[in-house]
C-alpha cells in the first residue's frame, strides 16, 4: 500500500485508529476456545465489526509467535483475511525486528512478501544496515521505534548524547535512510512533552502513537500535537477495544469503543477545517 492511499482512507473516514490485535487468549470470551482456532475467531468478529471506524490493524506478533505453528497460522489466516475482505486497510506486523544486513532481509521477507503486510516495526538502535534492508521493499513501509512509552525508555532513548536526547540522535541519522513515504516512526502517546521536538525535526513523516485508552494517553493533547498537513498520525488503541467485553457480545462491545474513538477522531478533524 502506498502512503497516499493511507491518507485517502483517513480522509474518507475521518479517522485516524488503529485497532491493536494483540489477541490473548487468556483473554478471549471462553465459549471461543471450542473453535478449532479461537484467535482467528476472535479476530475475524472484532476485525467484522470495528473495520467501518479504523484504518489500520496492528498485530503485535508476541501474541501469536508464543503458541508456535498453530500461532503463526492464526496471524496468517488473520492477515490475510485483512487484505481479501479490506484491502484498503493499512496493516502494521508490530513485531520489532532489526538485526544485521542479511538477517534484516530475511526478516523483510517474511513479513512483507510471505506475509503480506504494508508495514513492520523495526527497532533501529543498531543503526542503518539494520534498517535498509526493510526499505528496498516497494510500497512497504518501515515503522522505527523512536521514542516509547515504557518507563526503560529513561534507561536509554531519554539519555543525552551530543547535547541532545539519544533518541533524537538516531531520528537525526535515521531519516536520511529512507524518506517519509517509506518510513514512519513510533512516539508513545504518553509522551506529548517530546512530540514538537520530534516535529520539527521530521514535518512530513507519519508517526504511529500508541497508548490511548488502557495505558492513558490524551488524545486531544497528541493531536495538538502530532498533526502535520497530512494528519500525519495513526493512533492505536488495542486492550480498550478489543477486550471491552468478555460476553457474547465481545466484537460488538469493540465497534461500541471502536465508534467512540473514532467519533473523537471526526469531531478533532472537524475542527482542522
Amino acid at each position: 500500500m502506498k502512503l497516499e492511499d493511507l491518507i485517502i482512507q483517513i480522509k474518507n473516514k475521518n479517522s485516524f485508529l488503529c485497532v491493536g490485535l494483540d489477541t490473548d487468549i487468556d483473554k478471549i470470551p471462553k465459549f471461543l476456545l471450542n473453535e478449532d482456532d479461537p484467535i482467528f475467531s476472535f479476530n475475524k468478529s472484532i476485525i467484522d465489526h470495528t473495520n467501518k471506524y479504523c484504518v489500520a490493524y496492528k498485530i503485535n506478533t508476541a501474541f501469536y509467535e508464543s503458541h508456535g505453528v498453530n500461532g503463526w497460522e492464526s496471524m496468517k489466516k488473520t492477515i490475510d483475511y485483512i487484505n481479501d475482505n479490506h484491502p484498503e486497510i493499512f496493516t502494521i506486523a508490530d513485531a520489532k525486528r532489526g538485526d544485521i544486513g542479511n538477517t534484516s532481509k530475511m526478516y523483510a521477507q517474511s513479513f512483507f512478501t510471505e506475509m503480506n503486510f504494508d508495514s513492520l516495526t523495526i527497532n533501529p538502535y543498531m543503526g542503518s544496515d539494520s534498517v535498509k534492508p526493510f526499505l528496498e521493499f516497494k510500497n512497504k513501509i518501515s515503522i522505527l521505534l523512536g521514542l516509547t512509552s515504557n518507563i526503560g525508555a529513561e534507561d536509554i532513548q531519554l539519555k543525552t548524547s551530543n547535547g541532545d536526547f539519544i533518541f533524537m540522535e538516531m531520528i537525526k541519522s535515521s531519516k536520511l535512510w529512507g524518506n517519509h513515504n517509506n518510513m514512519m516512526y513510533v512516539v508513545g502517546a504518553t509522551k506529548t512533552d517530546f512530540i514538537n521536538k520530534i516535529r520539527s525535526e521530521i514535518p512530513d513523516h507519519f508517526l504511529l502513537i500508541p497508548g490511548i485508552g488502557a495505558q492513558g494517553g490524551d488524545l486531544i493533547e497528541v493531536c495538538k500535537h502530532a498533526f502535520n498537513d497530512n494528519i500525519g498520525i495513526i493512533v492505536n488503541s488495542s486492550r480498550s477495544i478489543i477486550y471491552a467485553s468478555t460476553d457474547d457480545d465481545f466484537a460488538i462491545a469493540a465497534a461500541n469503543q471502536a465508534m467512540i474513538l473514532q467519533a473523537q477522531m471526526s469531531a478533532i478533524l472537524s475542527e482542522r477545517k
